[in-house]
């Protein structure tokens, strides 16, 4: 019997490890699991019950009360019911005595082992080893008792059938099919656990927007999780059992693999920095890898990555900021208060107060007092309408110094829209401010006198044409140059010419009223406009008379400069002026062409400005136009004037320009010179002319008669001072064939002096290629032994003002003997000019003087005229009688 109860028990615990099974299969579904694990333990008991101990007809004993017990503890009530009836339905199916008393241990069986359960089930020490025996005698020691209650049984005859043995062996099966069924509870506690862990992990490591891999140590990918598959190289299912350095481009799959051999050999984390071209775009990732614990082969790695592409983004915009805060321009943040927040070095710099100074303290700490509410007003509407505001306004300096600046303010607003900072940038505009007003000054003010410039007194002529149109009002401009003022700059020079000009400007602003303006138009010209004069004619004319008379007598007071006095007059010009009835070039020429009429007069004079002047302004406008179609056609001709010797031979010629113009006709070179001078076209005539004369002296060249002849030809002040002068007549000579040495050149000494040494480095150069130089009009001007020693000159010209009066002036007669004895002295040949009767050529010749030029002779005449003239190479010429009584008018017309 004892074997047969070993045996019954074995097989029970080898049928109770379907329990385990049955719980592991269905670990996410508990209610099902208990029924099952009821169907396993209800299969258990009836398997033993085909097995059991017979003690008697009907009466059978087996292991069914451990079962069932560890089924009602174990397994909970839903498992222990179902245990109980499948246990149940069996034995009532066996029959027999002890059916009755057999359902009733089966039931007494599970109600033990729920009670247990309830009362110390989870409590450890009522699962301890000794616990679980303890409750398996009681088990079935009632099973004993409930035994010997079967008809024809006893509690003897059961314990004797039974015995000790039979308590001993079911304690110990219970307390091993308790063990194991607690070990299994475990394990399957555990292994939820487990599965928890997991998910929860999973559910993190899915919230988390990081990367994780794991790896061995040799690279290789065990598993990846991430919420974002476009942030990986490739997709998860060809990452998985692949290493990273066959996956990741070099440089950062080895980077990766150094981390992971320095976090598995220091055993701390290591983090690594990289960048990848994802499907996502150029990204760059933070790793950080930590080395699992743990002595299995190979080494185990967490590599969580992270995403850093944003944070890097930032720190270089914040570094960016950081510079761009730190730059040129002073900067200052606020709150919505504008209190100051933060300022950089330059605030600092310009503003005097160091950050520690301002921070805390309202904006307004900086403002300077010159801007009213309305300024601040306006600024604050534009900020709040447009979050900028831009514009320039005056600030003060910690020392208390206005100054300008030029600010934006930006506003910066929260996610809602609410306003949270000022962003105020700035730079201070001191200097551009006394750039900008020297630049204003520069362009309508004279720098010399600081007087108004041509600019600004157009400007404000126009302005005053529309007022005194709109107000009734008459006005005058006056045109005021300085008599003689170039002889006192050439003699004097310019610091005097300077010093002269400073002290006129002082008077004229002096005299005037504050609301006229007085102007200065360059070299010794000023112009004043006079305003709000009366609306009557004359009484307007009268007031501008009595004003000009008092300017006339303050300039006329003599000038203290350099210690001397030095006295210089000056002649006005006068155009009264009411709303538009003139333009402002009329009002202008007017006022010019009436201040040149009282210089005509006699200078130190006034004169008013009248339409027959106005008609020849137009008129020389006309001239002027004209002057500049004629300089592109073929409208200038030059005719020649001989020069002879007492004999009458021909043995020079000058050349002089004429304008046949296609309507006017023969134009006389006084009016047309003065216009191209006027109008700045004398450089291109004077080409032009010098050409012309080149080339014909060229021709001449080739002629035995006429190759001998030297022809003058007068040049003016801007082609001598022209920079490229001399290469311009180098070329023209080789061009034209003209012999050099044939050639001469006229100059003025007026134009001489303005610049003494650039004449004499010009003069020489010309010289070395051949040319000679003659002055013309000599004694007229400034002559000087100095400059005439100086300059390589070959001929002097005694002017037909000193000619016209011999021998009859003494003055004259003194004049040209000085002259003479001059050019003898330094060997310069001379000629005198403008000679027309026999009497004046006696007088030249008695005193030295051998070459003449005059209508005595010669007229000047058109090249077929004059080459067919006797007395060239060697012919002896008379002279013609009409020609020395010709008037002195005619001979100016040369």
């Amino acid at each position: 019997m004892i074997l047969e109860l070993v045996q019954t028990v074995a097989l029970m615990l080898a049928l109770s490890l379907l329990h385990g099974f049955t719980m592991r299969c269905l670990p996410t579904r508990p209610r099902l699991a208990r029924v099952a694990s009821g169907v396993v333990f209800g299969t258990v008991c009836a398997v033993g019950m085909m097995v059991p101990i017979t003690l008697a007809p009907g009466v059978i004993v087996d292991g069914r009360s451990v079962l069932l017990s560890m089924a009602g503890l174990f397994g909970g009530p839903v498992a222990g019911l179902v245990a109980g009836a499948i246990a149940g339905a069996y034995r009532l199916w066996l029959g027999g005595d002890g059916m009755v008393v057999g359902t009733t241990v089966i039931a007494l069986a599970v109600a033990l082992g729920l009670a247990y359960r309830a009362a110390w089930g989870r409590s450890p020490r009522a699962r301890a080893p000794i616990a679980l025996f303890a409750f398996g005698v009681v088990v079935h020691a009632l099973s004993m008792v409930l035994i010997a209650q079967i008809p024809a049984q006893s509690m003897t005859k059961v314990y004797e059938a039974l015995g000790l043995p039979y308590l001993l062996i079911m304690g110990t099966a219970t307390m091993l099919l308790g063990l194991l069924l607690q070990d299994l509870e475990k394990r399957q506690q555990n292994e939820r656990i487990l599965r928890e862990r997991t998910a929860r992990l999973r559910a993190i490591a899915g919230a988390v927007p990081d990367i994780l891999f794991v790896l061995d140590e040799d690279g290789c990918c065990l598993e990846v999780m991430t919420h974002d598959q476009r942030l990986l190289y490739r997709e998860p299912a060809s990452v998985l059992g692949r290493r990273l350095q066959d996956i990741l481009p070099e440089p950062v799959g080895a980077l990766l693999m150094s981390a992971i051999r320095q976090a598995i050999d220091s055993g701390t984390p290591a983090t690594t920095e990289y960048a990848l071209d994802t499907p996502k775009g150029h990204r760059f990732f933070e790793g950080r890898i930590q080395a699992i614990d743990g002595e299995t082969s190979p080494r185990t790695v967490v590599l969580i990555v992270q995403d850093v592409t944003d944070r890097i983004a930032l720190e270089e915009e914040r570094r960016i900021a950081a510079i761009a805060f730190e730059s040129q321009q002073g900067m200052m943040i606020t709150d919505a208060r504008t209190r100051i927040l933060r300022v950089n070095k330059t605030f600092s710099a310009v503003t005097g107060y160091a950050s520690e100074d301002v921070i805390g303290q309202p904006a307004r700490v900086l403002s300077s007092g010159r801007h009213g509410d309305a300024f601040y007003r306006e600024m604050w509407q534009q900020l709040q309408a447009h979050d900028l505001w831009e514009g320039e306004l005056w600030n003060r300096r910690r020392n208390g110094e206005v100054y300008p600046e030029r600010l934006s303010i930006s506003t910066v607003r929260d996610h809602k829209g609410v306003v949270t900072h000022y962003v105020g940038c700035f730079t201070d505009i001191t200097q551009s401010k006394a750039s900008e007003e020297e630049i204003h000054a520069l362009a309508y003010y004279d720098h010399l006198t600081g007087l108004a410039n041509r600019r600004l007194l157009t400007d404000r002529l126009q302005q005053a044409l529309g007022h005194g149109s709109r107000d009734g009002w008459r006005g005058a401009l006056m045109f005021i140059d300085l008599d003689d003022f170039k002889d006192i700059n050439d003699l004097h020079g310019h610091q005097a010419g300077d010093a002269l000009l400073t002290q006129a400007a002082a008077r004229l602003r002096g005299t005037v009223r504050e609301t006229d303006t007085v102007a200065r138009f360059g070299g010794d010209e000023f112009v004043i406009l006079v305003e709000q004069l009366p609306a009557d004619e004359l009484a307007a004319a009268a007031t501008a008379q009595r004003l000009a008379d008092k300017l006339l007598e303050r300039l006329s007071t003599p000038y203290a400069i350099e210690g001397q006095d030095r006295h210089c007059t000056a002649s006005i010009g006068i155009a009264m002026f009411q709303g538009h009835r003139q333009t402002v070039d009329e009002l202008m020429q007017g006022a010019d062409l009436s201040m040149y009429e009282a210089k005509r007069q006699g200078k130190n004079r006034i004169r008013f400005f009248d339409p027959l002047m106005q008609q020849t302004v137009a008129e020389r406008l006309r001239l002027e136009t004209d002057l500049r179609d004629a300089l592109s056609g073929d409208q200038f001709e030059l005719h020649y004037q001989a020069q002879c010797d007492a004999e009458g031979r021909i043995d020079g010629v000058e050349a002089l320009a004429r304008w046949r113009h296609p309507t006017r006709g023969l134009v006389p070179p006084g009016l047309f010179i003065a216009a191209a001078e006027r109008c700045g076209t004398m450089p291109v005539l004077g080409r032009k002319l010098l050409e012309m004369a080149c080339a014909q002296l060229g021709r001449w060249a080739g002629d035995a008669r006429l190759s001998a002849l030297r022809l003058s030809v007068n040049v003016s002040a801007a082609q001598l001072y022209a920079p490229d002068f001399v290469a311009e007549t180098c070329a023209l000579l080789e061009r034209t064939g003209c012999p050099a040495d044939r050639l001469v050149f006229e100059l003025t000494e007026s134009m001489l002096i303005s610049d003494m040494r650039g004449a004499i480095q010009t003069m020489e150069a010309l010289r070395a290629l051949g040319i000679r130089f003659s002055i013309d009009d000599f004694g007229t001007g400034y002559s000087s032994l100095a400059y005439l020693h100086q300059l390589p000159l070959d001929e002097l010209k005694i002017d037909r003002s000193f000619v016209c009066d011999l021998p009859d002036n003494p003055n004259s007669l003194a004049i040209v003997k000085t002259i003479v004895a001059l050019a003898r002295t330094l060997g310069l040949r001379v000629i005198a000019e403008g000679v027309e009767a026999p009497r004046q050529m006696e007088t030249l010749l008695h005193n030295g003087c051998t070459s003449f030029q005059g209508y005595m002779f010669h007229r000047p005449l058109a090249i077929d005229a004059f080459e067919a003239l006797p007395g060239i190479g060697g012919d002896t010429a008379t002279c013609a009688p009409p020609m020395a009584s010709a008037t002195p008018s005619a001979s100016a017309a040369q």
